[in-house]
């Protein structure tokens, strides 16, 4: 059997209120300075919760003013993303029908749904659909080859880097634009979680609200965003010499069929996700450096999740990292940004402190980095997605050299 090929990273795109480049949101991480605060999600004012919204945004410059009319706002971050990411990589040095798409997505043209209803105009469908943002990152970007979107709720951007992976170790592709993509800051949308229980409606410290593992965590905080990676055959970045950030070794995806919108509380799913995608990259958990957790700061995730991570790795073995308390929670574009961001660890060796947790709860039983980045030694990180319906989902990076 041929060997399967190895696959590098080699472009990083991100559009979030935490940066609106990857630099600046590896500041904002390691300054552990959250990007949230009180935001009005009606024209009334009677919705009002903290939230993570990128204010001042501007597509101008990579869509037209007709293109933007066309497409969504949770769209329009998409391609800026994109093009930021093929940008870092230095272009997309093969033919177009080698080159692919993969998008994730858990709300879709969701703020096009909420505004069109019972007036829809003629670009209504195209404007909500899901697969929007796979078609004009494609179309942007001569992509012929495969464009894929996957909606699998907050898993949706892992899952659409790990599908990514898939692909070129396939042979279906040689590089692949992968990300996620979602602005769901609507008022129905907030009204929601908030009646769920899942969501931070009041806090006395708006920018504190997102607190991952803390005994104080109220819930998740809503955020905007898109994150796209670049991810290319190692050896043909090699032979173009392309700069590498790290590779992607590994992927895990499991279901836990058990609730709808509640994680199994022994975290069994999370568990085997984590030891599929470990074993994926031929390693062992003994030698992951850092773990950038799921870590939405509800405490049916905190506690499914620090129980996983404690059953592999060994109670409080491993450092733990929860970038929702600086980022919010974006739900599709969560898991690319992370995966972003746990490309950055790699290349930094260094773990982002875990914001605004100043008393871990004593059920989770993990090391979390709290107050200053943490310097890691070199060797693998991975990146947890658990979402609702039970969907799973872990990458796991590495160094170019590890």
């Amino acid at each position: 059997m041929s060997r399967r090929p190895a696959v590098a990273v080699t472009g990083l795109g991100v559009r979030c209120a935490a940066g609106a480049t990857v630099a600046q949101l590896w500041e904002s991480l390691l300054r552990g300075r959250p990007a949230i605060s009180l935001h009005t999600f009606d024209d009334e004012g009677t919705v009002v919760c903290p939230a993570s919204a990128m204010t001042g945004f501007d597509p101008a410059g990579y869509l037209s003013p007709k293109e933007v009319r066309r497409a969504d706002r949770s769209v329009q971050l998409a391609v800026c993303a994109a093009a930021d990411a093929v940008e870092d990589a230095g272009g997309l040095h093969v033919e177009p029908v080698r080159r692919a798409v993969v998008t994730g997505t858990g709300y879709g043209g969701v703020i096009s749904q909420e505004n069109g209803i019972g007036h829809p105009d003629v670009l209504y469908a195209p404007r909500l659909m899901h697969n929007a943002g796979a078609y004009w990152v494609s179309a942007r970007l001569g992509v012929t080859g495969p464009s894929l979107t996957i909606s699998t709720a907050c898993a949706s951007g892992t899952h659409a880097v790990g599908e990514a992976m898939q692909m070129i170790r396939a042979g279906s592709a040689d590089v692949v634009v992968a990300g996620g993509h979602d602005s769901p800051l609507t008022p129905t949308t907030a009204l929601a979680f908030g009646r769920a229980g899942a969501m931070v409606t009041e806090c006395e410290d708006p920018a504190a609200a997102s607190r991952p593992f803390d005994v104080d965590r109220r819930g998740f905080v809503l955020a905007e965003g898109a994150a796209f990676l670049v991810l290319e055959r190692l050896d043909l970045a090699l032979a173009r010499g392309a700069r590498i950030h790290a590779t992607l070794t590994g992927y895990g995806r499991t279901s836990d069929a058990h609730h709808l919108t509640a994680p199994h509380p022994d975290g069994a799913g999370a568990r085997a996700c984590m030891e599929q995608a470990l074993a994926d990259a031929g390693t062992t958990p003994d030698a992951v450096a850092h773990v950038n957790a799921h870590g939405t700061g509800t405490e049916l995730n905190d506690l499914a999740e620090a129980r996983a991570i404690a059953d592999l790795f060994g109670p409080a073995a491993v450092p733990v990292t929860a970038s929702k308390s600086v980022t919010g929670h974006g739900l599709g574009v969560a898991g690319a940004l992370e995966a972003v961001i746990t490309v950055l660890s790699v290349r930094e060796g260094l773990a982002p402190p875990t914001a605004s947790l100043t008393r871990l709860d004593p059920r989770c039983d993990i090391d979390a980095v709290t107050a200053e980045p943490r310097k890691i030694p070199g060797g693998p990180v991975i990146s947890n997605s658990f979402a609702f319906g039970g969907h799973n989902a872990c990458v796991v990076f590495d160094s170019p050299h590890g």
